[in-house]
């Protein structure tokens, strides 16, 4: 399959049926899916059979997030049942997550050490770069359904076979109904490694929701946040998945949402290790773009690729700013070795290599055996499996001469080969 984005979002008939039922509702003043924060709480606190969410700090970010839905979004009926089933889903979580912690108080004992991050832009290689490192014991990362579904936390002998691995397929089933092609884009299964933003969006402070929404206001928002709190919760989370025996040597973990917060981030972790992925930031923001055309697609009408793509190049151009700043400072003060800096192309031209290098920095072992599957993985993974993603700058009113400028200064210092 092709995946491109569209201005006319694509409608199954399902997807009319729901709107058409949505909007008949509406005219007789009885929403189908109410946004109003007392509602969410409510409908969480019921799924969950609990009321402590913890810190109140979530509160901010659901206060702007539901004002930008309500005023900026432009969500058809099908969106605002959407969004509302993302928010208390997460909500939920939360709820759950804490309730666990009180009643098992040793999970706060669970220590986390030398987490492998993978930072750095989106597309830039980071999600096959994310499984293959996966395929090693040693590597544990958060899978999809854990994250959608933590508590209570997997078990060795559940963590591949649990019960909560088939509702999270039926959902994600679904979804792929409404967006076609987006598996060739950005490939999501429930046995799969999922990305920080899953646990991040459980303190309301995700990027996904601005990805999968048009709610400018909440971007601008979270952009100044330091996530402070978020990433404490975020640490909660790891002790609570490893609490149940699933554990590796160390957490890898994946997010371009950490990206302007790398200070932060090692306030929280401070052994960390980081990988830093690189690529042509404009031809990045193209990718993402389409992407994000192709999410919001599924629950508004109102798709205008070229105010997404700006959206993207003035996130992003900032984002990579301050990226750049933390990590010249960190530079300064001899941290450099934390951090492994990977053009997209080496990570694309040969993954192995891309491993290789990797480990010898960082000082893992990587066992033959251990090598020779994730040569057996990228043999049964090519590039292509799920279909193939086209865009075009022009698309998205970008333009490589004039927003070249936007990034100068990091393409500088990582030397960066823009001619992808």
């Amino acid at each position: 399959m092709q995946a491109r984005a569209l201005d006319q979002p694509y409608r199954s008939a399902s997807m009319r049926f729901i709107n058409a039922a949505g909007h008949f509702l509406e005219r007789c003043h009885l929403p189908p899916a109410r946004l109003e924060k007392s509602v969410l709480l409510a409908k969480a606190i019921k799924h969950a059979g609990c009321r402590d969410f913890g810190d109140p700090g979530f509160h901010k970010g659901l206060d702007h997030l539901l004002d930008s839905l309500e005023n900026e979004a432009q969500l058809t009926p099908l969106g605002r049942l959407m969004a509302q089933t993302e928010i208390v889903g997460r909500l939920t979580s939360r709820l759950r997550l804490i309730d666990w912690r009180k009643k098992h108080p040793e999970v706060a004992d669970e220590p986390i050490r030398q987490p492998l991050f993978i930072l750095g832009l989106p597309r830039t290689g980071t999600t096959i770069l994310h499984a293959l490192l996966a395929v090693d014991p040693a590597n544990r990362s958060p899978l999809f359904w854990e994250l959608e579904y933590p508590v209570p936390p997997a078990t060795p002998a559940s963590w591949r076979d649990d019960a909560r691995i088939f509702k999270t397929e039926r959902g994600l089933a679904q979804f792929n109904s409404f967006c076609p092609g987006i598996q060739a884009v950005h490939l999501m299964e429930a046995r799969l490694q999922q990305e920080c933003v899953a646990m991040l969006a459980m303190d309301m402070r995700a990027e996904q929701f601005y990805t999968m929404y048009n709610v400018p206001s909440y971007a601008n928002w979270l952009l100044g946040e330091d996530k402070a709190f978020a990433l404490q919760f975020h640490r909660q989370i790891l002790q609570h998945l490893q609490s149940g025996g699933v554990r590796g040597e160390r957490w890898l973990l994946k997010s371009p949402g950490h990206l302007h917060l790398i200070r932060n981030l090692l306030a929280v972790y401070p052994d960390a290790r980081i990988i830093h992925t690189h690529r042509n930031p404009l031809t990045v923001c193209a990718s993402i773009s389409s992407m994000t055309a192709m999410l919001r697609g599924v629950g508004s009408d109102a798709i205008d690729l070229k105010l997404i793509g700006r959206q993207q190049l003035e996130l992003w151009a900032e984002m990579l700013a301050r990226a750049l700043v933390q990590r010249q400072q960190l530079a300064a003060e001899g941290r450099d070795g934390q951090f492994l800096d990977l053009q997209m192309q080496e990570i694309t031209t040969d993954p192995l290599a891309a491993v290789e290098r990797i480990y010898a920095h960082f000082g893992y072992v990587l066992a033959p055996a251990v090598r020779a599957e994730m040569a057996r993985f990228m043999r049964d993974n090519p590039r292509d499996k799920h279909g193939t993603h086209h865009y075009q700058l022009e698309d998205f009113g970008l333009d490589a001469q004039r927003d070249a400028v936007h990034f100068r200064r990091y393409c500088e210092y990582f030397r960066i080969d823009c001619r992808d």
